[in-house]
């Protein structure tokens, strides 16, 4: 009875209803860009000047420097670090397994060799322990990112990287506002690269991304790399490149900022109210975090039907998405790896969908949701009695 009402229901959910989460602060952002404008300043003025110190102050570092968007951020940062000597041409650098291809092309653009690192699949972190057989003398820093929103951070991950005197460098793009007990993602390694993506949890009307750090020289390296290796204007001390946060975008995510942690706030509330209520045998939810600890960028579930899935939810109007079908390591530009057997993050990305989830989610259409998922059972079971 529960399906065939729904077969009938003729609600429609995006996945990301954009227009909606731009709309919530509409006139403050129109008023922030219009104030831009007029100004007739829009590179390396006072709107990047201010967003960098406010957004700074919340991550609880002493610098963010602003970048053209998230790749930037990692690639230039691990150029950075290339320059300070930190790190040379063919270390390695420890990845997981399953993020998005941007977290590796900032490796291999930097001639730098990545190593990937398969995930616990009950809790989507890092297998510790794989990662510890992995550190080498030629281990160099460990890249951690906090997918889907989930801070993937622990005291274990902490101390392998202390005793074998290894970077650790934030991918944050996934999980702007999430904590790790009295401490932002984003402030808990030697520097944090964030994506500020219009779909980000903190996102733009366009590209954009940042660098937060306490580390003082390195915050001066990747302001001379990012504004084409000058020290002063026209003075190039380092090969650089053009990678500036623009004036219109620091104005419209400083207005955004203020509402960061009320919008994931209602993310987590929206999740709670999946984890209550989405029971299916045939559909995985990953395992709940504690509340501060996952700002719900994305809600995955897993399922060996997953393509099955994905049309029947979309058949009753429920936009989803996969992240990501294919795992950097299996990529075709990536050869030399292809051969690399990571199970874990191989099957999660045959049986990822990720669920609407957004400040601008409904109850109704959250219920909604939650009703097509208890609904679903794949095709042939009942007949097979499997």
């Amino acid at each position: 009875m529960v399906a065939e009402a729904l077969a009938t229901t003729s609600m429609n959910i995006p996945y990301l209803n954009l227009q909606a989460v731009t709309a919530q602060h509409s006139e403050a952002i129109h008023q922030a860009v219009t104030t831009v404008v007029d100004s007739g300043w829009y590179l390396q003025g006072n709107a990047v000047k201010t967003f960098e110190d406010h957004y700074a102050q919340y991550i609880g570092t002493r610098h963010c420097i602003g970048m053209a968007n998230g790749l930037d951020a990692l690639t230039l940062t691990l150029r950075a670090y290339m320059e300070m000597g930190r790190l040379k041409v063919g270390d390695e650098v420890l990845v997981p397994a399953n993020t998005f291809i941007a977290t590796v092309l900032s490796i291999t653009e930097n001639q730098l060799t990545p190593v990937f690192i398969d995930i616990d699949a009950h809790t989507l972190d890092l297998d510790t322990d794989a990662l510890e057989r992995a550190v080498n003398e030629r281990t160099s820093a460990l890249m951690l990112v906090h997918l889907y929103g989930r801070c993937t951070y622990n005291e274990r991950i902490a101390q392998i990287c202390h005793t074998h005197n290894l970077l650790l460098i934030e991918d944050n793009a996934q999980a702007h506002g999430c904590w790790y007990h009295q401490q932002r993602t984003g402030s808990l390694g030697h520097a944090a690269c964030h994506s500020f993506y219009p779909g980000k949890n903190l996102g733009a009307l366009g590209d954009g991304g940042a660098v937060t750090t306490n580390d003082d020289e390195l915050a001066d390296v990747l302001r001379t790399i990012a504004n084409y290796g000058f020290k002063e204007k026209y003075v190039a001390t380092m090969l650089g490149r053009n990678s500036r946060l623009d004036e219109v975008q620091a104005a419209v995510l400083d207005v955004k900022l203020q509402y960061l942690d009320e919008d994931n706030q209602r993310r987590q509330a929206l999740a709670r109210t999946y984890y209550n209520k989405i029971s299916n045998p045939h559909i995985r939810l990953p395992q709940q975090m504690n509340e501060g600890n996952n700002v719900y960028h994305i809600f995955p579930v897993f399922t060996p039907w997953r393509d099955e899935l994905q049309q029947y939810l979309n058949d009753r109007g429920i936009g989803t998405l996969i992240h990501y079908p294919i795992p950097p390591h299996k990529q075709s530009c990536y050869p030399t790896w292809n051969h690399l057997q990571l199970p874990v993050a191989e099957q999660l990305a045959k049986q990822e969908l990720s669920l609407p989830l957004s400040q601008v989610l409904t109850d109704e259409e959250a219920n909604y949701v939650v009703e097509a998922m208890n609904a679903f059972q794949p095709s042939g079971y009942e007949k097979s009695g499997k």
